[in-house]
């Protein structure tokens, strides 16, 4: 966040949504924002490095897509998708992190385990990066006529608020059966399942909201209701891994 801050300061600053934001304003200086993006960066690797080898030598790569993604605006329509792919790596990072290997085919007492396999984290990457071009379209719609008047590039400015929206959908149904696919490799049963017809309900209030446009009803679904779909997503697979009652045999 601190290096899009400050590689997107000037666009902030002509744009009256952004112009109050911290650099814009003076609150905090260039300097600042730099050596709070360095020591970060720093910290992430020194806890890749104290975690195992393949989290620290793919360290860099999670710090070059996360911030890369804060220039495609300027040259490319499907800046979404790269916001999404960098936030993808959490679900990747996170299971390297306490597996510390890449294996697809697993055997548990010599029989494959789909669900120890890495495909999960590869489909909760999927199931993040839909997620991300859904709610990140919504967000861009605020902006529209600034990235539009200003040559900066989104779906929105490419395909119209209407169209955009309606990709934004299709990209959050699309999350909601890759997740499905996901708890059923898990062999999660009742608690996801509920899970998930309310993250279904959520998103659907997301998009009904959206679409009323104004700056309120915007914030309130891309802040407020996508914080509820992640608790609701931690606190369903949280409930069928601590009660595997829940799970099927």
């Amino acid at each position: 966040m601190a290096f899009n801050r400050i590689v997107d300061r000037r666009f902030n600053a002509r744009n009256p949504r952004t112009a109050g934001r911290h650099l814009p304003t003076g609150q905090i200086s260039l300097a600042s924002a730099w050596t709070l993006c360095a020591l970060n960066a720093v910290g992430l690797i020194v806890a890749a490095y104290l975690l195992n080898p393949i989290c620290f030598y793919l360290s860099p790569v999670a710090l070059f897509f996360v911030c890369f993604y804060s220039l495609t605006k300027r040259f490319t329509d499907f800046t979404h998708v790269f916001l999404g792919i960098a936030l993808a790596l959490a679900p990747i990072g996170a299971w390297l992190a306490v597996q510390g290997e890449v294996n697809f085919f697993p055997q548990i007492d010599g029989r494959l385990s789909l669900k120890h396999s890495f495909f999960l984290p590869l489909l909760l990457a999927v199931a993040v990066v839909f997620w991300l071009i859904g709610f990140d379209i919504i967000y861009a719609i605020q902006d529209y006529e600034f990235d539009k008047s200003h040559g900066l590039h989104s779906l929105v400015v490419r395909w119209g608020i209407n169209n955009a929206l309606a990709a934004a959908f299709l990209s959050h149904m699309i999350m909601v059966m890759v997740l499905v696919v996901f708890g059923i490799l898990s062999r999660f049963k009742i608690a996801f399942l509920i899970g998930m017809a309310i993250i279904a309900a959520l998103l659907l209030i997301e998009h009904f909201l959206a679409r009323r446009r104004s700056l309120n009803w915007v914030q309130n679904a891309f802040f407020r209701l996508n914080a509820l779909v992640s608790a609701v997503f931690f606190l369903v697979t949280a409930i069928e891994v601590v009660f595997p009652f829940f799970r099927l045999k």
